[in-house]
């Protein structure tokens, strides 16, 4: 029996916005993904000028913000994936934070 592997390509992020609970993200195939903010605590807890300082890594692939040293996936939004961020890393990176030491 022969299986056939089947290629998925998986889109690009071409824009992305936040509100105050979901983080939106628009695809190069149209689709648009919401997902609660509250999976990303970095973001939850970033001003609003952090939150809209972001850029896109390879070339939509992900999107990364500077200010907070976050990360997020194209594929990871695709499959339902939230932050992989212990609670204790999260915990040093907010009080780091409070004492305004630059944590990236």
């Amino acid at each position: 029996m022969t299986v056939s592997a089947i290629e998925l390509e998986v889109p690009v992020a071409i824009d992305v916005s936040i509100t105050e609970d979901t983080l939106k993200v628009e695809l190069s195939d149209g689709r648009m993904l919401s997902v609660p903010l509250a999976w990303y605590p970095r973001l939850v807890h970033a001003t609003p000028q952090e939150r809209n300082n972001w850029r896109f890594i390879g070339r939509g692939e992900g999107i990364h913000w500077e200010d907070l040293d976050e990360d997020v996936s194209v594929e990871g939004l695709l499959a339902g994936k939230a932050s992989g961020e212990s609670q204790r890393s999260l915990k040093k990176w907010l009080a780091a934070r409070d004492k305004g030491v630059k944590t990236s």
